[in-house]
């Protein structure tokens, strides 16, 4: 950052007190390039001794604690984290690598009681906690932006709009799990934490002259609550392409080589798509290759791939073509919520009715306050209760309903007069 640029962006830090300019930009219309962290970069903590002395440092600080993470997908296995990134007053910027210091559950500790700030916090909660990193209270600036009504929410465009300032964005997608870490990664990540407290501070004004800050509140609080998701049944189903499948024994080939590919994955610490593609492997139940020269005919296997794996990738189509019948699986998933909403008007022309009916109030309300329909209410929400609704339809019932479905209670208040008219709407149709 040159001086003329440093000196710009602190003035606009002072002058605006991290609130949005009232156009959403700065006065001459264009962000302030952001290319160097305060303090400059710092360096990556990756043994216990440098980790003691974040932890002291990050204990001592005062205020919201920014934090991110990045991680590998598309590279490794799994969504492990591969660098950590943390920013709070008094303690400056930290950048964390969870290979050398794979347990911060210290670091957690210490921060117990403070408020989190995360953009998109649902993606980085699941590996912070893999590393013993749960927060007790967040803010989520992606979240908040959606409430507030910015078309734009990803962190760029958020600090863009907001603040007026452009970040750099183009190592967004690399393979963080590389050692040593590249400089201008780590100045790329440690920029990602250099406004959040900002932006968060930017935002709650904003939510509170919208009257939303409460809503946004009860969001947060359902987030830092909210226990780990449990382990997706049957996740050879995601299989990209899978819609072409139509058999019980296609179906049982994807099975197998979804999960022999898994295997190999997890033994590797590669990503799945690396080892075999969603595209072979739907091409291999499609055409149920009867040996290994017919497979290797195949798009996406092929002579390169190595005899072994090919022999490997055989015998799990070999598998699924000798199972029994009884033992092949059932097409789609075990219903554990109303069917897809087209085949409605066909089961349920009541239920198809008056989901019609509440989605249309719920999509004019939404319209109305300036924020997504899925925010005001889950899609999935709106549908279980049209489905089966409350025996006696009264906005009491509706309210029971909506929060056992785990609606909150901003939610509930807004969106029960909606949905008892539209139910008792289609009662008295």
């Amino acid at each position: 950052m040159t001086d003329a640029q440093e000196t710009a962006a602190q003035t606009q830090l002072r002058t605006t007190g991290g609130a949005p300019p009232a156009d959403g930009v700065p006065a001459d219309g264009l962000p302030i390039p952001l290319l160097e962290p305060r303090e400059g970069i710092p360096p990556v903590v990756a043994d216990d001794l440098a980790l003691a002395e974040v932890v002291a440092a990050f204990a001592g600080g005062s205020g919201p604690v920014a934090v991110d993470a990045e991680r590998a997908s598309g590279y490794r296995y799994g969504q492990r984290a591969y660098l950590v990134q943390l920013r709070r007053e008094g303690a400056g910027t930290a950048l964390i690598d969870p290979v050398g210091c794979p347990d911060l559950s210290g670091l957690g500790e210490a921060l117990t009681g403070t408020e989190w700030i995360l953009h998109a916090a649902t993606q980085d909660l699941p590996c912070l906690r893999d590393i013993g990193m749960r927060p007790t209270s967040l803010f989520d600036t992606e979240l908040a932006g959606r409430l507030a009504g910015f078309p734009r929410v990803g962190l760029g465009a958020m600090v863009e709009s907001v603040l007026g300032y452009a970040l750099e964005k183009g190592h967004s997608a690399v393979d963080w799990s590389t050692r040593p870490l590249p400089e201008p990664w780590l100045r790329y990540a440690a920029l990602d934490v250099e406004l959040l407290v900002d932006l968060r501070d930017a935002l709650e004004k904003e939510l509170d002259r919208q009257g939303k800050l409460e809503w946004a509140r009860q969001e947060f609080d359902a987030i830092a609550a909210a226990p780990p998701a449990p382990p997706r049944k049957d996740p050879w189903r995601r299989t990209s392409g899978m819609h072409k499948v139509r058999r019980r024994r296609q179906m049982a080939v994807v099975r197998e080589l979804w999960t022999a590919r898994d295997r190999v994955a997890q033994r590797r610490d590669v990503s799945p798509g690396k080892v075999l593609g969603d595209a072979a492997i739907v091409e291999a139940a499609l055409a149920l290759p009867q040996n290994v020269q017919a497979l290797t005919a195949l798009p996406g296997f092929g002579n390169r791939m190595g005899r072994r794996m090919l022999e490997q990738w055989q015998a799990a189509v070999d598998r699924a073509r000798a199972l029994p019948d009884g033992e092949l699986p059932q097409p789609g998933q075990s219903p554990s919520g109303p069917p897809p909403p087209r085949s409605w008007a066909d089961k349920d022309p009541a239920a198809a009715a008056r989901l019609s009916a509440a989605r249309s109030a719920v999509s004019a309300l939404a319209e109305e306050l300036n924020l997504p329909q899925e925010n005001l209410i889950t899609p999935d929400t709106v549908r279980r209760v049209c489905w089966e609704p409350p025996a006696t339809v009264a906005p009491e019932t509706v309210a029971a309903a909506l929060t056992e479905l785990g609606a909150r209670p901003w939610q509930v208040g807004l969106t029960t007069p909606l949905l008892t008219g539209a139910l008792a709407a289609s009662e008295d149709g």
